[in-house]
């Protein structure tokens, strides 16, 4: 299918965002099964207390944790549904507002595309269109993480889809990427009988008429002062990350060089042509040290593996650059609260 509407622009996952507001929903449902907030960031092997004193966004690798952590803790299989369920025009924060003043479903969509990131950076829309038929595409920034997360972003678009519209849209067809779970009542019940799993893409794709459809209530307007709003904050974001770029730099170097256990300091320093007086001037402007990002990426790729592959624990401690698995193990501890061995065991039964 020939695509004629949309470059995909790939976020980085190491420096991209989730808006508090989109955030919301999460903690929301969470809310609703008991879930204590303080609790549930030490899960996600966050401050115990970055729930309480949010800021404007949050990581979005911390995103990602928190949605896997609040579905193993509530028990709900479906966590990630249930929580596409509860956004709001809130929830997308100015995008959402922006696409409440467009006067079609296909103006909406390509505003969809360019604004999404105001709301987060865990993946990005795309639209391809083949004369009658249309495919809106879901390219996820986090291929490794629980179907939750994906399961969340359809469930989001069809919950706010239908309240754009005016009126429930008819289903169409729906697939994943992911293996389909043994249950799927929850599935049926969001998006009707036509849904897929191990597919090449995570799609849906509806007749091509449905992007002339009118937008019932829009504010027109008010679209040029929206638009010119969204494109100050996407020019603001911009400014931000490039100014943060030195930490992308960083965890891209140390990533490359964990396995030969040469993630140090004065060697990452070398391979960025930087002194490490330097560098640490740079990363103290960012408000982080290197070895809170050692330790990052440490976390972030040892959960990946203990997630997604069959290495054992000392062939991860191997890849993370360490040279006893008791080392390993005890800093997983220290970041999670629990030991490798568990983790694996817990999450495996979230996939």
């Amino acid at each position: 299918m020939p695509n004629h509407a949309s470059t995909i622009h790939r976020g980085n996952t190491t420096s991209g965002r989730v808006a508090a507001a989109y955030l919301q929903p999460l903690l929301d449902l969470a809310g609703e099964y008991g879930l204590c907030p303080h609790n549930l960031a030490i899960q996600a092997g966050m401050g115990e207390n970055a729930l309480t004193q949010l800021r404007e966004t949050i990581a979005a690798t911390d995103y990602v944790k928190l949605l896997d952590a609040a579905a193993l803790m509530s028990g709900d299989l479906n966590f990630g549904l249930h929580t596409g369920e509860r956004v709001k025009l809130g929830t997308y924060n100015v995008y959402g507002m922006i696409l409440m003043s467009c006067k079609d479903f296909g103006l909406a969509f390509q505003h969809t595309m360019r604004y999404e990131s105001l709301a987060h950076d865990l993946g990005r829309s795309s639209l391809v269109t083949d004369g009658d038929l249309t495919e809106y595409q879901w390219h996820n920034h986090f291929p490794a993480a629980s179907r939750h997360l994906v399961e969340s972003v359809f469930a989001g678009i069809r919950v706010f889809g239908n309240w754009f519209a005016g009126t429930p849209l008819p289903f169409v067809p729906v697939l994943f990427m992911h293996a389909a779970p043994e249950k799927l009542d929850e599935h049926h019940r969001l998006f009707g009988p036509d849904v897929h799993f191990d597919a090449d893409l995570n799609c849906a794709r509806f007749p091509t008429t449905l992007l002339n459809w009118q937008v019932p209530n829009a504010d027109i307007n008010m679209y040029p002062v929206l638009q010119q709003h969204a494109e100050q904050l996407l020019r603001e974001k911009q400014r931000l990350q490039n100014e943060n770029g030195i930490i992308a730099l960083v965890r891209a170097a140390i990533a490359s060089k964990l396995a030969q256990d040469q993630a140090r300091l004065p060697l990452i320093a070398q391979e960025l042509a930087l002194s490490q007086r330097t560098l640490q001037r740079k990363l103290s402007d960012a408000g982080v040290s290197f070895q809170q990002l050692l330790d990052r990426s440490r976390q972030e790729l040892a959960e990946d593996y203990l997630r997604t592959s069959e290495y054992s624990l000392t062939d991860i401690a191997f890849l993370l650059g360490y040279q006893e698995q008791s080392t390993f193990n005890h800093a997983f501890k220290e970041w999670t609260g629990t030991s490798p061995g568990s983790f694996r065991e817990q999450h495996a039964l979230y996939k």
